[in-house]
């Protein structure tokens, strides 16, 4: 009896569906435990992360010392055994998962796929001080695409909190 009012309510909702999964979009952070005075940015996107550059008021470029592209990212899940037919060659040969959701997946053998691309960067800071003192007025400009010709800037991340007695 429950189950067709909830269909019924559902049918009636004005709102699309919630979105479920990762989404698409872009983001810029100091993750927290990582290294000091490196801006990470961290895209998911249909076009590839091809240029990462930190623009500082002056003008003054600063291009990502690493980039990593990752097309349509899988993930293995599921319960397997030591002796598991499907595993790849080595022990632990299904082990990675470039996706981790931190969720148990109760079925023997599973498989996600995102259909878009995961892009990485990560830009150290030429002067921290400064970029501490007047952080609201750098960007950042990201060129996606094949040639890195889609160009879009977004703001720069606000610096962590300097640690206490420093």
């Amino acid at each position: 009896m429950i189950l067709p009012t909830l269909f019924l309510l559902a049918a009636c909702a004005d709102a699309p569906p919630p979105a479920t999964g990762p989404q698409q979009g872009v983001r810029a952070s100091f993750p927290p435990g990582g290294v000091t005075g490196v801006i990470r940015i961290d895209a998911l996107d249909t076009q590839p992360l091809r240029v990462a550059d930190l623009v500082a008021p002056d003008g003054t470029v600063t291009p990502a010392s690493s980039l990593d592209v990752n097309a349509n990212p899988r993930s293995v899940g599921g319960t397997a055994s030591l002796y598991d037919p499907w595993r790849s060659g080595s022990l632990g040969g299904n082990s990675n998962d470039p996706l981790p959701s931190g969720a148990v997946n109760p079925v023997a053998r599973s498989q996600d796929q995102i259909l878009l691309t995961a892009s990485t960067a990560e830009i150290s800071l030429p002067d921290p001080v400064a970029y501490g003192r007047d952080w609201a007025s750098y960007k950042i400009r990201l060129g996606f695409g094949s040639s890195g010709n889609d160009v879009r800037e977004i703001a720069a991340p606000e610096p962590p909190p300097r640690p206490a007695g420093s």
